[in-house]
């Protein structure tokens, strides 16, 4: 039990080590709505299409529940659960799943024992007039190929 706890308390210490390195989070805004959702995901595809990669992409609100998802003909099944899972992180965390990817490499593995931390690149907050109202996640190739469609996405948007 001490163990669980010293190390709940080193991955807290390290994610707010990256935190205060970071600006201060932007505040949440009002839920991204279905239209922007669909088109947030229809430019994702068509990176994604015109590079010839199979994905999954996630659009969810504020909370992280969904609000549109799309997977491509023979996407691998497990990005399904990937790609919401990223842009869960987006949104609830305001931050980019990048940014775990990076915290992890520089101060080890404690940060996955934050609650639903996906460590891989291809989850983004999406932002309407500074403040978060979502997050998309693009699961299906490499991470840094999945943030490059989520990225599209976003400037679709």
């Amino acid at each position: 039990m001490k163990a669980r706890t010293m190390l709940a308390g080193v991955a807290l210490a390290a994610f707010a080590a990256a935190a205060q390195a970071q600006e201060r989070r932007p505040e949440y805004g009002p839920s991204v709505n279905i239209a922007a959702a669909k088109k947030i995901a229809a430019a994702t595809l068509a990176e994604c299409q015109k590079n010839g990669w199979n994905v999954a992409v996630a659009v969810v609100d504020t909370h992280g529940f969904l609000v549109y998802f799309e997977r491509m003909e023979n996407t691998q099944s497990a990005s399904i659960d990937i790609a919401q899972g990223k842009a869960k992180v987006g949104a609830m965390y305001r931050r980019t799943t990048r940014v775990f990817a990076d915290v992890i490499a520089k101060s080890g593995p404690a940060v996955m024992t934050l609650p639903g931390v996906i460590a891989s690149p291809g989850g983004m907050p999406i932002f309407a007039d500074g403040k978060v109202i979502g997050g998309v996640g693009v699961s299906g190739v490499t991470g840094d190929q999945d943030e490059q469609c989520a990225k599209a996405g976003l400037a679709g948007m």
